[in-house]
């Protein structure tokens, strides 16, 4: 398999940028009240549809000299009936979360550079974390499982709003 081309900016990135942690900012879950998950009825008409969104980044000044680049990712999943085509989901159930993935800054890099790397390398490391959270919070609620492959990004996030 040929390997994909990694951009001049990219490879900087790839190559200042050192992962430092990755965190869960803010959260939400939750199941409609007329939703029972436990009723196998329920299930039954049930599709999950999912959410990957790479919000921002922003450089963060810490000790002196040395900085810091936050990624913002949100991520979610939602539970809902099966609709006529062209109407509104009726969602059912929610699991939500933002991740931040955080990263020494070993060389100065530009935005531009922050941002590819934060679009095309920075759900790798959130990834993991979202499966095990996804995971468990679908026990916490009896959800149906939701089983994530262990990677998964065929297409590319839209740019960077902020």
């Amino acid at each position: 398999m040929a390997k994909a081309k990694v951009s001049k900016k990219l490879q900087q990135a790839i190559d200042s940028l050192v992962i430092h942690d990755v965190y869960l900012k803010s959260t939400q879950a939750e199941c409609e009240d007329s939703f029972d998950p436990k009723s196998a009825d329920s299930l039954e008409v049930l599709s999950v549809q999912q959410m990957h969104i790479v919000r921002k980044s922003e450089v963060i000044q810490v000790d002196g000299d040395d900085q810091l680049v936050r990624i913002y990712i949100r991520l979610g999943a939602r539970w809902v009936s099966q609709q006529e085509e062209g109407d509104e989901p009726n969602i059912q159930a929610l699991i939500e979360g933002e991740f931040i993935a955080e990263y020494l800054v070993t060389d100065p890099l530009e935005q531009e550079a922050i941002d590819e790397y934060a679009l095309k390398n920075a759900s790798y490391h959130v990834w993991p974390y979202w499966r095990e959270f996804l995971s468990s919070q679908c026990e916490r609620l009896r959800l149906p499982r939701v089983v994530l492959p262990t990677v998964q990004f065929s297409k590319q996030p839209d740019p960077i709003a902020d």
